[in-house]
């Protein structure tokens, strides 16, 4: 069975690639017009998704609301040709890249690994469903990533994941330092308890403001978050924006779990004035999220732009 698994496994990639390599999307260019002079700032692109759920292929065209929207192959060719434009482009994921469609039941989180390196994501959360396979699952997946892995909220020192899961990670982009970590959202209630084990749930609120003081410590220019502990509850529920707003230093949080669309972020204004922008992008890969900050040559933030792209 699992000689048959890795077979199948093995021709499933090697589709995956012909269709990432052949595949073709019409985009409109972001307008350089809109920007200042380009000798004298630096501007670095963020790309992000958010609760693709295994959904590797288009919607089906059967009538639905989202018929013949996403798919892995457009988003690989929508994301390489905003690499052709941007020099300096970082993709990330806040979680739930997995569980939704048969291609996880069949292998395991095998080809949405796969496809995400292939895509040159630089880091992911962790949503709920990472842990529907269980810990092992999960670490069984873990070796195949060429990407990081940020979560800073989970207690993970009784747990084998102790050493797989770094709290933050540091890219530096043309001398940019952008620091990212990762929130995940209470598994007790969600995930079934022999799945998470001994990973212990922390307050988000406390750990994010821990995480902003290390990495401004870092000298980090920008600071992201991401996110999987959901946009807004009305319930006193810690959620996105309710976080942004009880602290300041996270310039973006690229949020999940509650599969909000988003068609430009949210602005939140933390205790001391700092503004935090909140994004999300739905669901199932219809939508990249592309957010674009510009800094002067002292590093300082000039401007952002932001807009939702459909993938389609």
């Amino acid at each position: 069975m699992e000689e048959l698994r890795a077979v199948n496994r093995r021709k499933f990639l090697k589709q995956a690639g012909t269709l990432l390599a052949a595949g073709s999307l019409a985009v409109g260019s972001w307008p350089r017009s809109a920007w200042a002079d380009q000798a004298n700032y630096t501007r670095v692109t963020i790309l992000h998704t958010n609760d693709v759920h295994s959904r590797i292929d288009p919607f089906p065209m059967d009538g639905s609301r989202n018929q013949g929207l996403g798919g892995a192959a457009r988003r690989a060719v929508l994301i390489k040709k905003l690499r052709k434009e941007e020099k300096n482009v970082l993709l990330f994921d806040a979680g739930d890249a997995v569980q939704g469609t048969p291609y996880f039941n069949l292998f395991g989180g095998d080809v949405e690994i796969d496809l995400m390196n292939k895509m040159g994501y630089d880091a992911a959360t962790l949503g709920n469903h990472e842990f529907d396979n269980g810990i092992k699952g999960f670490m069984d997946q873990l070796p195949h990533a060429d990407f990081s892995f940020v979560n800073s909220n989970y207690d993970f020192s009784g747990s084998p994941m102790r050493n797989d899961v770094k709290p933050y990670k540091i890219i530096k982009k043309s001398g940019i330092k952008v620091g990212i970590f990762g929130l995940g959202i209470e598994l007790q209630g969600l995930v079934a308890a022999k799945h998470f084990g001994s990973i212990r749930y922390q307050d988000p609120v406390a750990v994010a403001k821990e995480m902003v003081e290390e990495l401004q410590a870092q000298k980090c220019d920008l600071i992201i978050c991401l996110s999987h502990i959901g946009y807004s509850y009305k319930s006193q529920k810690i959620d996105d924006l309710k976080l942004a707003a009880q602290l300041d230093g996270i310039d973006l949080i690229i949020g999940g779990h509650t599969h909000t669309f988003l068609d430009h972020p949210t602005e939140v204004f933390g205790p001391g004035g700092q503004m935090t922008l909140v994004n999300q992008v739905g669901w199932s890969g219809i939508k990249l999220g592309r957010v674009d900050f510009e800094f002067s040559r002292s590093n300082s933030l000039n401007q952002v732009r932001a807009n939702s792209i459909a993938i389609k």
